[in-house]
């Protein structure tokens, strides 16, 4: 047989530009692709060039896409025109404006890039009878980091970190990675709210490598399927959070959202780098009891009010000028300065709802310009000058039921909807404030507050990372603190 004259089969073509003419997940994903021209951000506008090679982008495969990420590449202007402008800017979102839609800020861990695979000619060798490394829990994923007290099976292995490889940063494929996670989740929504829609800003540094970037899109989840509260406990966000080393913080894009107007927050191991009852407690030799007392409280094990006076009592005797004794050794949390600056600069108003002590919340507002200041009350014996050991009667305790009642209060009596309000703690005795505010975040906290907060950040390079939840860029924070 004449092999000239028998029918060729057909066989994909990878000629240049067969991949812009024919129907793939580049072509349904442009906004993706490697482009041509000079080098841009992330969050840049390419120089059109004056012509269109063949795989520019078409009207066919625009309108067949499942996402749209930022603006349209505009039509080519003539040569002899130098300035181009278009009405689809690159931060608005294309699609129904009165559609639910979900905010995600992402914080890079810019702090611990993780790089578990060392080139093969640094690595140690190897032998038959090295041990494999034991499994271990990651930080908020469960009561313990301790495999032997874990209470089921142990966890899988860590999926492999991407970040060394494509960039500590959040590169562009990080992005691209994340929105393929979200549409996944829409798997069980009607048909006609399946098609992903979505938008980002990078908040901070800059556009070149982000750090911090704010990520809007519509449509949520089908709440039926996954309700909002459970959308960032997802086992797909929490892979996407471990491969790409940083976390996401979901919150509804509203205008509430953007225009908080009061702010709580917890004092020891928050505001301050210390629990203050412990460092009392050096002063009489009995810091190790009273440390493992609070450790457990704050991680819930225990009542928290039972717990308190407990401790208290191991103080009797503490000289009653402690506090002033303690003052220099307290570290205040780098950033806490800079956030409470931005936020009253914004007109908010600030408290500290600490289940620690009154002369220490009082001198700590005074530093960080807070309006007020809720703690415990401590009883002096005014002869000996010394602690009793007691706490004072005629004054409330703040526990974790205090604190939430203590933020409503203060939300009502300055006419603030609780959609509008923020709470930032680390302790089990904060958990329902940070239940009850508008955002609740848990500032590097126990485990078991990571794991039933609405929100978590570890990776913050300082607390004034907080501010990005509300959408600023680091441009305009350094101008609220330059004011």
């Amino acid at each position: 047989m004449d092999r000239a004259a028998s029918p060729k089969s057909k066989r994909p073509s990878f000629a240049k530009g067969s991949l812009g003419r024919s129907s793939s997940y580049l072509d349904d994903h442009l906004e993706y692709r490697a482009q041509t021209g000079p080098a841009t951000s992330i969050d840049g506008i390419l120089e059109q060039p004056a012509t269109f090679s063949s795989n520019a982008v078409s009207n066919v495969s625009l309108a067949s896409r499942k996402s749209i990420v930022g603006a349209i590449a505009p039509s080519p202007m003539p040569e002899d025109i130098t300035l181009v402008h278009t009405l689809s800017h690159m931060n608005c979102i294309q699609g129904n404006e009165s559609a639910p839609r979900l905010v995600a800020t992402l914080y890079y861990n810019a702090a611990q890039p993780r790089h578990p695979h060392p080139h093969p000619d640094q690595s140690p060798y190897s032998k038959p009878s090295d041990s494999i490394p034991a499994p271990s829990i990651a930080e908020g994923l469960a009561p313990t980091n301790n495999i032997s007290d874990y209470p089921l099976e142990p966890p899988g292995p860590e999926p492999e970190p991407l970040d060394h490889i494509y960039g500590p940063y959040i590169s562009q494929l990080c992005l691209t990675h994340f929105l393929a996670t979200l549409d996944s989740l829409l798997i069980h929504n009607e048909p006609d709210q399946r098609r992903l829609i979505s938008t980002h800003r990078c908040l901070a540094p800059d556009t070149t490598k982000p750090r911090i970037m704010e990520v809007t899109f519509s449509p949520p989840p089908n709440p039926e399927y996954l309700p909002f509260h459970l959308l960032s406990k997802h086992e797909s966000i929490y892979k996407f959070e471990r491969e790409w080393n940083c976390e996401v913080i979901l919150q509804p894009s509203s205008i509430k959202r953007r225009y908080k107007r009061l702010c709580v927050f917890d004092m020891d191991s928050t505001l301050i780098q210390q629990e203050v009852i412990d460092e009392i407690a050096a002063f009489v030799g009995v810091k190790d009891q009273v440390s493992a007392i609070t450790e457990r409280a704050m991680n819930g094990e225990l009542d928290f009010s039972a717990s308190l006076k407990a401790r208290v009592a191991l103080l009797k005797g503490v000289p009653a000028d402690v506090f002033e004794r303690l003052r220099p050794k307290i570290t205040i949390t780098p950033g806490a300065r800079e956030l409470c600056k931005c936020l009253k600069w914004l007109g908010f108003t600030l408290a500290v709802l600490s289940g620690g002590f009154q002369p220490l919340a009082d001198w700590l507002a005074g530093e960080l310009g807070l309006d007020y200041a809720f703690a415990n009350h401590l009883i002096t014996d005014p002869e000996s000058k010394t602690l009793t050991g007691e706490l004072d009667p005629n004054q409330p305790i703040v526990n974790a039921e205090h604190k939430q009642m203590l933020l409503m209060s203060l939300a009502h009596g300055k006419g603030i909807p609780l959609a509008q309000t923020m709470a930032v703690g680390d302790g089990a005795n904060d958990l329902p404030m940070l239940k009850t505010a508008g955002l609740g975040v848990a500032w590097r906290a126990k485990a078991k507050v990571q794991m039933e907060a609405p929100a978590r950040l570890n990776v913050g390079e300082s607390m004034l990372d907080l501010v990005y939840l509300l959408g600023f860029t680091e441009a305009e924070v350094q101008e609220m603190l330059a004011d």
